[in-house]
């Protein structure tokens, strides 16, 4: 733990195409070995095809696929006495964000689709139609946290 208290927070800078601070958090996500150009290619052409699949404005496409991934409640285990309980523990907003990031990308590229962009489109407009793993993953989240209702009064 820093004796100074918490590092401050970097803001996050908007991207060139769209301006959107959602879009930048896409991209870093996407890059690999510091490659960020290559990134921003993907991912604008991936909004590209998931805009063209869903018939929406493609940063519409990206924001309405995040918002249907995010996850409202997750679980955290929380030992007590010796018994390890799964807590069901509402989620903040800034980690709903970067979770429905973090699966979009993860699943994205579990696909079996040629390119990357190809992937992350194709995943995008399964989130923005209710399907897709990153949404199979927010659903199987939120059933765990509503299985486990009954230890909530464990919460710290």
């Amino acid at each position: 733990m820093p004796r100074k208290g918490p590092a401050p927070r970097r803001p996050v800078v908007p991207d060139a195409k769209f301006g959107n601070t959602t879009v930048s958090n896409v991209i870093n996500k996407v890059m690999l070995d510091g490659k960020k150009t290559v990134a921003e290619a993907i991912v604008y052409e991936a909004m590209d095809i998931a805009a063209e699949k869903t018939g929406n404005d493609p940063l519409a496409c990206l924001l309405n696929a995040i918002e249907a991934i995010k996850p409202a409640v997750e679980v955290k285990s929380r030992r007590v006495g010796g018994a390890t309980y799964q807590v069901p523990m509402e989620v903040s907003d800034r980690r709903q964000h970067s979770l429905g990031v973090r699966w979009l990308v993860e699943f994205s590229r579990k696909r079996s689709e040629y390119t990357m962009a190809q992937r992350l489109g194709n995943e995008m407009a399964d989130s923005v139609a209710e399907r897709g793993g990153a949404f199979k993953k927010r659903d199987e989240t939120h059933r765990m946290a509503e299985a486990n209702k009954a230890f909530s009064h464990f919460r710290w």
